[in-house]
């Protein structure tokens, strides 16, 4: 299974997770290094414009198309089991609780979760710390031009 990222050019080569543990996230807390990817490139760059606008936004933005082993250990939460304001922002604890359990637990190397961005797509995240991580290759990383229509 293929799934995609958007990151900054200084940050291609870092693929540790050690990003989302200084400042938390939807499914993680402060501390907890986890890498997150979406299941396609649109949800990828939907993810990633919630935060920006026309004015803060970068020009070195790449794609990366992540190549996951054909038999991953993964663990997939139903938009169904979490409760009405799941996906509020900011984020709620349950959501980083599951994420920092899906980590501490290291049973799975995926965790598949529902985007809080775009209904009915999911995000998958990758746990670099299982023993299958070193499997999880980059393909490519291709410059990412946005179109800036997006931000009218």
């Amino acid at each position: 299974m293929k799934v995609y990222r958007l990151v900054r050019e200084c940050f291609m080569n870092d693929f540790s997770g050690k990003g989302a543990s200084l400042f938390g996230g939807r499914w993680n807390s402060i501390g907890t290094e986890i890498i997150y990817t979406a299941s396609n490139r649109s949800l990828a760059m939907a993810e990633l414009v919630v935060h920006l606008t026309l004015a803060t936004l970068p020009n070195d933005f790449y794609m990366l198309e992540i190549l996951l082993p054909s038999k991953s250990s993964k663990k997939k939460i139903d938009p169904i089991d979490l409760p009405e304001n799941w996906n509020a922002f900011p984020s709620n604890n349950l959501s980083v609780k599951i994420g920092d359990d899906f980590i501490n637990q290291n049973k799975y190397l995926l965790l598949e979760v529902p985007s809080a961005v775009t209904k009915g797509d999911f995000n998958i995240l990758i746990n670099p710390f299982h023993k299958d991580f070193k499997k999880v290759k980059i393909l490519s990383a291709e410059k990412f031009p946005f179109d800036k229509r997006i931000f009218k």
